[in-house]
């Protein structure tokens, strides 16, 4: 597994990291210990995770790993969205609908909407340095651990950084040992005026990033990227096979069969490590054999021209796609 040092954390990391948001959404603390093992044991040593995640439990989760494997793992978390404060509510409904869920399988996603709304937010992030010393000391002890490498503002604009004792507060934090450094994670739309205006804030910037999207232009913060599959891949696949020439064609130009699902989502991940080759890529995965299979991608050279040909075909021929706008 290919590593990379991480950011100014004196630390390295792999370039492959798992996003920790599917993790306790199957309502089984058990599974989730258990995809992340997977991810352990497959070479994966980066975890992004997030108060939020989980129904507020994917800290603690992960927290359990990182124990597990102590100095071994890094780990990036966020502040700005809260977490459920309806905890002791969570893990009762978690107790209900586990078992219901595991005898009948097609009620999972009507659980897991049930699920949400026990755990609506009930406050709006404060980007601020009294609401950023409490959220970091929650992240703290639901981690166990007095150190976090990467700590992000989640979902920031440059409009909510109005209070100057916020970059104090981070910057001490970096000095305590607290954390490793500090960034913004968020929307790529978002990203352009918080390098511009809050450059400060900026270390470490955490945005989406696809085939579908321009390639990335070197800058000075360090990037993570997420989201290389998810909805973009189901749009791509889908505009692929309404369109079987073009299909063909493309298969051709890359030696991958791209009606396939699976060769299309190797391309479009190994991609993103390609195109990038100064970033960690997050992916994220519910099944152990998924997340190896992610790892091999990650680790075959002979994927790199085959992946960076379909994004040259994807940035060439976009107009003649359904996808997405160019943000």
């Amino acid at each position: 597994m290919q590593e990379i040092a991480l950011a100014t954390t004196g630390r390295t990391t792999t370039r492959l990291g798992f996003g920790c948001s599917s993790i306790m959404g199957g309502l089984n603390r058990r599974d989730s210990l258990t995809m992340l093992e997977a991810a352990v044991e497959a070479g994966i040593t980066h975890f992004d995770v997030a108060p939020s995640y989980g129904y507020g439990q994917a800290e603690a989760c992960l927290g359990e790993v990182c124990r597990r494997h102590a100095g071994k793992l890094t780990v990036t978390s966020k502040y700005g969205i809260p977490g459920s404060k309806n905890q002791s509510l969570i893990s009762l409904a978690r107790g209900i609908a586990g078992p219901i869920i595991r005898r009948v399988p097609g009620l999972k996603q009507g659980m897991a909407g049930l699920a949400m709304n026990v755990v609506r937010r009930e406050e709006q992030p404060a980007f601020n340095a009294n609401a950023a010393r409490t959220a970091l000391e929650r992240s703290l002890a639901a981690l166990k651990t007095d150190h976090i490498d990467l700590w992000l503002l989640h979902e920031v604009s440059a409009g909510d950084l109005q209070d100057d004792e916020l970059l104090f507060f981070l910057r001490s934090s970096v000095n305590q040992g607290k954390i490793g450094t500090f960034g913004v994670g968020s929307g790529r739309a978002k990203i352009p005026a918080l390098l511009s205006e809050k450059p400060a804030y900026c270390p470490v910037t955490q945005y989406e990033w696809s085939v579908l999207d321009p390639a990335t232009v070197p800058g000075k913060s360090f990037r993570i990227h997420h989201r290389a599959l998810t909805e973009d891949f189901r749009t791509l696949y889908t505009s692929l096979l309404a369109d079987p020439s073009r299909q063909e064609r493309w298969s051709e130009a890359t030696g991958h069969d791209l009606a396939n699902a699976e060769s299309l989502a190797k391309l479009m991940l190994k991609a993103s490590l390609v195109a990038n080759p100064e970033s960690i890529i997050l992916f994220s995965s519910k099944k152990p054999g998924h997340i190896r299979t992610n790892v091999e991608v990650a680790g075959d050279p002979s994927l790199e021209v085959p992946a960076l040909r379909l994004h040259e075909l994807v940035q060439r021929e976009r107009s003649g796609l359904t996808l997405k706008a160019v943000s």
